[in-house]
């Protein structure tokens, strides 16, 4: 699951944004696109090139949400427990989620590398709940049978 870190690819990024640390938020946005989060030796590289404290660089991936500094699967399942998502029932749905993939509420990624299982609040589609979102897809109306078949699904394709 963890990649080696590309410093060319790093430095495409940098090069992209002029080096300037004022865009430091689109340069980490870009870094954890490719590698699905922040990791530690792509930060510390980033902070020398753009003149920023490692401190500095880890408080700001810290104090945004959106930023992962823990390794995640190809397939980030978001399990929505917002309250339209809990009346109707994604608690089985993240159960089946949980069985299928072989992770739980204390270890979220998968021993294949494939899956990381996240909980979330509110997914913003309640009209569609209850809602599992697969990296950037939202799967709607989800049973505990479809997330079976979801995840093996996305089990074949690799």
């Amino acid at each position: 699951m963890l990649e080696t870190v590309d410093f060319r690819f790093l430095d495409s990024v940098l090069d992209n944004y002029g080096g300037d640390k004022a865009k430091i938020i689109a340069i980490m946005q870009d870094v954890q696109e490719k590698y699905r989060y922040l990791p530690q030796e792509a930060l510390e590289y980033i902070a020398g090139k753009v003149g920023m404290s490692e401190s500095k660089l880890y408080g700001v991936a810290t104090f945004y949400g959106n930023f992962s500094l823990d390794a995640k699967g190809k397939y980030v399942l978001k399990v929505c427990r917002g309250t339209a998502c809990h009346v109707r029932k994604s608690g089985n749905v993240l159960q089946a989620l949980y069985d299928a993939t072989g992770t739980n509420e204390h270890k979220p990624n998968s021993d294949d590398g494939l899956f990381t299982l996240e909980i979330v609040s509110c997914l913003g589609a309640c009209g569609l709940s209850p809602v599992v979102m697969v990296n950037d897809t939202v799967h709607a109306a989800m049973t505990p049978e479809k997330a079976r078949e979801l995840v093996e699904t996305l089990r074949e394709e690799g």
